[in-house]
């Protein structure tokens, strides 16, 4: 499919998301150019295909593509901009107000800037782990300044479409207010758990499940870039930070009235019923994440299969699943620590998980019941 997007584009900061923007736009064919002043991290999105450094006697970029840790964004967005009065800049920084004030304060030139950010992202950093696919079906927040000429928009709104994903219109504020809640504190609590196991005894690790792996898996990001989002998004974190902390508060004093009581039936009155709606709170909020198909997120059946840790055996289960006509919603997989054997907890429909673990058992699986 030929990309709306017309080179030469000019992307500046050839981390994970521009080098990532550079490998899906070069696979449309579109000329992209890279700058970054790292002379190592531009060599490497070179040579993984992001595009080519730039020369000094470039043609003029028709977008700009600014991927730049937030507190530096609008200063780069700014330069942009002054070098290039042609061009469309945007950038895809994870916060929007900030950058869009500092760039009111400069006196910038708002009619050909729009702010953007994808909702995509992977543990690892860098133009090494750059791949094209990294935006599809990905939300990506188009942020008008509110000035923004509609051609400037519809650029920003066609790289979106051109990297696979869907484009997404919000304000500056909104779109802070919402990364908070659904990005920035879960890094945060994911950050606060994880070092709780600093001085967690061996033995204690050695009993770790799925459970902790999941919670913690988003803590093992960047310290430096982290700092930067969360510094240019700090009210809207602190304040959903401030509810959690009251929420918190409230289960630690029911849990002091529990400890206090000589057993369940002695506790306080009330106490016990502030636990239990905390946990059914969080069962409201998983069931409003959307799901696969979009929309409210659904309860599937889980169907729990040992998998022994030799090549091949993950790949044979799910060729199998698929020869007994069962479509998988969604896969999970649990390593038994020390033990040659995992799980892979496969989602399906309600109404086929029957039929699935009696195909399963028929074709030597064994299950976990």
């Amino acid at each position: 499919m030929t990309a709306a997007t017309a080179g030469p584009v000019r992307v500046v900061g050839t981390g994970l998301l521009g080098a990532s923007v550079g490998l899906g736009l070069r696979a449309h064919g579109v000329d992209v150019v890279l700058h970054d002043p790292s002379r190592t991290a531009l060599a490497l999105a070179r040579d993984v295909g992001a595009g080519r450094p730039a020369t000094a006697d470039e043609p003029e970029p028709a977008l700009v593509v600014v991927a730049a840790p937030p507190d530096v964004t609008a200063d780069v967005v700014a330069a942009e901009l002054a070098a290039h009065p042609g061009a469309v800049v945007t950038d895809v920084a994870s916060v929007k107000g900030y950058v869009l004030d500092e760039l009111h304060a400069a006196g910038a030139d708002l009619t050909r800037y729009v702010g953007s950010h994808p909702m995509a992202g992977r543990e690892r950093s860098g133009p090494s782990a750059a791949v094209p696919e990294l935006f599809l079906g990905r939300p990506w927040v188009v942020v008008g300044s509110g000035a923004s000429s509609d051609q400037a928009v519809l650029a920003v709104r066609s790289l979106a479409v051109d990297l696979g994903a869907v484009p997404v219109t919000m304000d500056a504020a909104a779109h802070d207010a919402a990364v908070a809640a659904v990005s920035h504190v879960p890094q945060v609590v994911a950050s606060l758990v994880a070092s709780r196991l600093v001085g967690t005894a061996p033995d204690a690790l050695g009993l770790a499940g799925q459970g902790l792996r999941d919670v913690t898996r988003i803590a093992a990001s960047d310290p430096a870039l982290w700092t930067s989002i969360l510094a240019a998004n700090a009210g809207p974190v602190r304040e959903v930070l401030a509810e959690l902390r009251d929420d918190l508060d409230g289960v630690i004093g029911a849990l002091d009235r529990a400890d206090a009581a000589g057993g369940p039936e002695d506790v306080e009155l009330g106490a016990l019923a502030r636990i239990a709606d905390t946990i059914a709170r969080g069962n409201d909020g998983v069931a409003r994440i959307p799901g696969k198909h979009g929309g409210a997120h659904r309860e599937y059946a889980v169907v729990t299969v040992l998998v022994p840790d030799t090549p091949g055996e993950l790949a044979r289960l799910l060729t199998q699943v698929g020869e007994a006509g069962v479509n998988l919603e969604d896969l999970t997989l649990e390593h038994a620590a020390g033990r040659p054997v995992g799980m892979a907890n496969i989602a399906v429909l309600p109404a086929a998980a029957a039929h699935l673990e009696s195909e399963l058992t028929a074709r030597g699986w064994r299950l976990a019941r």
